[in-house]
This record gives C-alpha cells, structure tokens and sequence, in this order.
C-alpha cells in the first residue's frame, strides 16, 4: 500500500514468499479501492504514515489478521480497533538504513546553512554574484534534542568529523542514549548556548509544541535549527515570524506540522530556510530494506515464529 515510488514492488524479495501469498500493490488510495479486492487480503504493508488505518478502513479489511508496518512507529493506526478486531502490528524496528540517511541530512543542512548555500543559490540563479560570508562548524556547539539512533549518528559525526562540541537533551526517563561521552545539559541552557540545534525526538504528547516561541527566541541570533524529526515538535507558526524577524540565521526543515507543506507557507518564500519534503528517509537502500523486513516478518507469521519484541502489542 501507498509504494508512491515504486520501489518496494521493485524488489526481488517477495519471490521469497513461495507462492504462500499472493501479492498485490494497490496502486490507489485504500479509500478508493475496490471493496471485493479489499475483502480478500489478510495482511497489509503500510509505508510508513501515508494512510491512516482507522476503524473505518479495518472494518472494509475483515479478514486481515496483520499489518506490516515499515519503520517504528505507528501514529496513523487506530491501535485499540485493531486489537479489539484481533488484528496483529508487525514494526520495522530491526531497520538499519535511515541510520545513515537521516544523519547524512541533518549534516548536509548543517553545511548548506551555515554557508548560507540557501542565499547563494537564490542570487546566483537571478543572475548576481553575492558577496557571503559563511561560517564553519568546527568549534561550535551543537545541541542535540534527543540521544536515540538518529541523534547519536549526528553527535559522532559533528564531533568526530568536524570538531564540533557536541552536547545533548534527553527527555526525563530516557534510557535509549549511546552517548555516555556527551555532556548532558537543561534544555533551556541547551538552547541558549548552542551554535546548532538538532532535533531527533519522537513526537509524543510531552514532545508536541516543545519548541515553542519563547524557547525558539531564546536561542542565539546566529543559530540555526535543524529538524529531520517531526514539525509538530515545533511552533512553525512562531518559527516562521522568528525567522523573519532575524532572530535566528536559519532553519533546516525536512518536517511540518502540515505535509504536504501548502504551496502558500510563508517558509517557502524565506531564503534563510533549506526545505526538504521529509526525504531523510526515502533513499534506495531503505525501500529495499522494508521489503526486506516485510518479508521475514511475514514468513515468520505464517509458521507462528514472529517475535512478540516486534509487535506493537
């Protein structure tokens, strides 16, 4: 369901299923799709949150017994009707791939902002030859937000290969940090003293609106923010004023409140922004991984093996 890119029906793994499933790629939308063909399936794959499964849709779906859902979270499931419906949760936690792919990101907006690549771009397209002056990341601080995978990825790499000093913030009660060598401070002296300030959270209830407009103004005049993680995370509404006002340098966004970002977001008409449409994850080798991953999950299903670590429940 929703392969946008047509690279998980590219793979070569689902001959591995041996004829035990017959497998179908919906090419429109699940609300849109043909209840008889709907009726016959008994285990979806969801790419990533493209389609909420509501208790609407699982009620179109009365013999599926299993989502397969790519990556780790599951926003979009409507959990409590899928168990009252029986219906099992499989996640991608065992994914690798977007280990390399979001941090690659997160640096490459670091370099683009902090020499002002966005600015250059822009006047040399209209035919100027601005005169910039950029700054490097050696020697500056970056403020991590959240110590998980994608987060100590980001802290070795500032630190390791560009000399930057690396400190972080957890949430309380977080125990998934492999940076034992990284200074932890407040999040209020995080902000406030940092150069960079990176996001790598999971959107939750205490982590919604946590950026908001007295946080964002308390930073640096010449910081920037970089948020590979979820916009939700952030007030974009108070972000974009700050950002016109000139009380930040800049701001790397692969995430919004809203996706699609409308055509119409005052972000997009900034140019001390670098946007991306949420592409920290849509690289080659992770589309080949979820299938991947799908395919052993569900084969595990089948001969009743499939580890109950990988269950949502």
């Amino acid at each position: 369901m929703d392969d946008w890119e047509g690279l998980i029906a590219a793979s070569p793994v689902w001959a591995g299923l041996n004829d035990q499933v017959e497998v179908k790629f919906l090419g429109c939308p699940i609300a849109v799709a043909a209840d008889e063909l709907l009726s016959r399936v008994s285990f979806l794959m969801a790419m990533r949150e493209r389609t909420a499964l509501t208790e609407q849709v699982f009620v179109r779906l009365p013999q599926l017994k299993l989502v397969l859902q790519t990556g780790g979270h599951a926003y979009h499931i409507h959990q409590e009707a899928a168990q009252k419906r029986g219906i099992a949760v499989a996640l991608g936690r065992r994914i690798k791939a977007p280990l390399a792919a979001v941090p690659e990101l997160t640096i490459a907006m670091m370099l683009g902002l902090m020499h002002l690549i966005p600015q250059a771009q822009q006047a040399m397209r209209s035919g100027e030859w601005p005169l910039l002056t950029g700054r490097t990341l050696k020697g500056r601080r970056l403020g991590i937000l959240g110590t998980g995978r994608h987060g100590s990825n980001v802290a070795r790499i500032a630190k390791s290969a560009f000399g930057m000093e690396v400190v972080a913030w957890a949430r309380p009660g977080n125990t998934n940090s492999t940076l034992d060598d990284i200074p932890r401070l407040p999040l209020d002296e995080l902000l406030r003293t940092s150069d960079v300030v990176s996001i790598h959270l999971r959107l939750s209830r205490e982590s919604t609106g946590l950026l908001n407009e007295e946080r964002l103004k308390s930073m640096k005049k010449d910081a920037i923010l970089i948020n590979t993680a979820r916009g939700a995370i952030v007030d974009e509404a108070a972000l974009i004023e700050i950002l016109k006002n000139g009380h930040l340098a800049g701001a790397g966004l692969d995430v919004f409140t809203k996706e699609p970002l409308p055509a119409d977001s005052p972000l997009r008409s900034l140019n001390n922004v670098l946007l991306t449409p949420h592409i920290g994850w849509t690289v080659e080798e992770v589309f080949e991984e979820f299938a991947e991953i799908a395919c052993t999950q569900l084969n595990q299903f089948l001969q009743g093996a499939l580890p109950e670590s990988e269950l949502l429940y």
